[in-house]
């Protein structure tokens, strides 16, 4: 299938008309931007949407938009009949919701010229070849000031190079990362965003209407905001993907304990999942968590999550974290995890060989002689090894604390490496709202770093920390139980080593850079006066000499 050829622009600028002019524009009318699409008419902001399909656009215009106008009129019908409360709302609502907001373009010349100036336009198509390919077209018919913005999930290099080359030649560029699924781009996105300020300015009414609330930020402030300038939003977007990878394997491997000690179903399982969305693990990912434990499959009834193949998808943006951190020098060893997690799950057919080799039950064949794996299972208080319920959330709230601190940790680097200032409670408040990771206790790290803008560790936080401190006994003990009873916890497990490195005076590292020096004389550091040393480790006898080699 090739793109609509009256998608490609015609070189030099487009004039305006004397029509009246769209506010905003959008290239891209899949899932994620027809949602946007119908969000900002919501807000009153008349839009020219356009994509280079054909096929989309009459999806869009021929069936989205119609419904949409449907519901209007409906919902408009119904407001109308309790105009005496809020009749000045619902006239706004009505006014606002009307599919005139919606102006069709056929092409990008059509659209460029239906926008005010300065033009602002979004892009929400496939990152890669797909955005450079647009914004050749766009640059022939763009005037200076104009604006484009970058809603996709591209990587931050990527858009560091796109605005450079798009600023000289006048042109403003944002990449703006987007978050909350289709839900939240109708409803309301975490937007994280980066680019210059003037840039910024003339969009950020128009973010701010349509992005999610955090309703404990200033009676609600709009999860939106600056990060820094080119790549800053979509290296934060980046992040935020790799800590949600992160998040799901740790709730996973919390579920995947339970099921087996204490032995819990997934109806028993959804009201544990419930009660925890009561308190400090609140956040959208447990909620969905015990939404999903409660149903049941229509034609098995079987619960539903035991009908869904255990392999787990990956789209590319935990990867990039991991790669991004190793460059870095940055740990992110729970956000690895969770990335190499889902790898094996897709390797099904060699599990399942490994299964039949080593046994599916480990915990039966590992605890059998010592007891273990009748004890793991055991009701809580039975026996040494039992692991109770409340245990198991407090190993889990404690590694979701250091999936975020290595995110934020990340962020942090990347901040001063590229000049980017980017402040981590305004990141910590972005995410409050919208976005996949939303969680109660964002507001807690938004404080954190209100209180410490310079906090080299979320961990060292005296409110984390103490969180920390509690948890460390049932943290261990899970992670002990579940390891001895054959349960992969990868996440569970690095996320205390990464805690247990972190507090570590005293490491290994110095065996490390000694066999670094003996092999390939790469030098160390001595503990007792300063300099760079060497030794000749290979003389014959005990005794060795360093020589300073860092002295001309």
């Amino acid at each position: 299938m090739k793109a609509d050829s009256m998608g490609n622009a015609d070189s030099g600028a487009v004039k305006a008309n004397s029509a009246a002019k769209a506010d905003f524009g959008m290239i891209g009318l899949g899932v994620m931007g027809q949602n946007l699409v119908l969000n900002l008419v919501d807000h009153g902001i008349t839009v020219v949407a356009f994509d280079p399909w054909p096929e989309a656009r009459e999806r869009f215009f021929g069936g989205v938009v119609a419904r949409e106008q449907t519901r209007a009129q409906r919902e408009g019908q119904a407001h109308e009949q309790t105009q005496e409360q809020g009749q000045g709302q619902g006239q706004w609502q009505k006014e606002a919701r009307g599919c005139a907001a919606i102006l069709r373009a056929n092409s990008i010349n059509e659209l460029v010229s239906s926008l005010q100036r300065p033009r602002r336009i979004m892009l929400m198509v496939k990152a890669g070849a797909p955005v450079d390919a647009l914004l050749e077209q766009l640059t022939r018919v763009l005037e200076s000031g104009d604006i484009i913005i970058d809603g996709g999930n591209s990587h931050f290099r990527d858009t560091q190079r796109r605005a450079e080359m798009l600023t000289a030649k006048g042109l403003h560029y944002l990449g703006v990362g987007v978050s909350g699924g289709e839900a939240g781009a109708r409803y309301g996105p975490s937007l994280m965003a980066g680019g210059h300020s003037d840039a910024w300015r003339a969009v950020e009414p128009i973010l701010n209407a349509i992005a999610a609330r955090a309703e404990e930020v200033d009676g609600g402030k709009p999860c939106c905001g600056l990060l820094g300038p080119d790549g800053a939003g979509h290296f934060v977007k980046m992040v935020h993907n790799g800590i949600e990878y992160a998040d799901m394997e740790l709730i996973a491997e919390a579920y995947a304990v339970m099921r087996v000690a204490p032995g819990m179903g997934p109806e028993e399982l959804s009201r544990v999942f419930y009660e925890w969305n009561q308190g400090d693990l609140n956040s959208y990912l447990i909620g969905i968590t015990a939404e999903i434990l409660d149903k049941q499959d229509h034609d098995t009834g079987r619960p539903m999550v035991d009908v869904v193949l255990d392999q787990a998808g990956q789209k590319g943006t935990g990867l990039w974290t991991v790669q991004e951190a190793l460059a870095l020098g940055v740990a992110v060893p729970t956000i690895a995890a969770a990335v190499f997690a889902r790898n094996i799950s897709s390797d099904r057919a060699a599990r399942i060989a490994t299964a039949a080799r080593f046994g599916a039950e480990a915990g039966a064949r590992v605890g059998a002689g010592a007891g273990v794996g009748a004890e793991i299972g055991a009701e809580a208080g039975t026996g040494s090894a039992a692991i109770a319920v409340n245990e198991i959330r407090e190993a889990l709230f404690a590694s979701k604390i250091c999936a975020y601190a290595q995110g934020l940790a990340m962020i942090r680097k990347a901040a001063a490496e590229y000049r980017w200032d980017t402040p981590l409670g305004e990141v910590a408040m972005v995410w409050q709202g919208g976005c996949i990771i939303r969680a109660h206790f964002l507001n807690l790290i938004k404080e954190a770093y209100d209180r410490r803008p310079d906090l080299e560790n979320l961990i060292l936080d005296p409110y984390f920390a103490a969180a920390i401190d509690e948890a460390q006994q049932s943290w261990r003990k899970v992670i002990a139980g579940a390891e001895l009873a054959g349960i992969p916890v990868p996440a569970f497990s690095s996320a205390l080593a990464y805690f247990d490195s972190y507090r570590c005076a005293h490491g290994p590292a110095n065996l490390l850079q000694a066999q670094r020096d003996y092999f390939g004389a790469h030098t160390y550091e001595r503990v007792d006066r300063p300099g760079v040393f060497h030794t000749d480790w290979h003389v014959t006898g005990k005794t060795v000499q360093s020589s300073r080699v860092d002295e001309k």
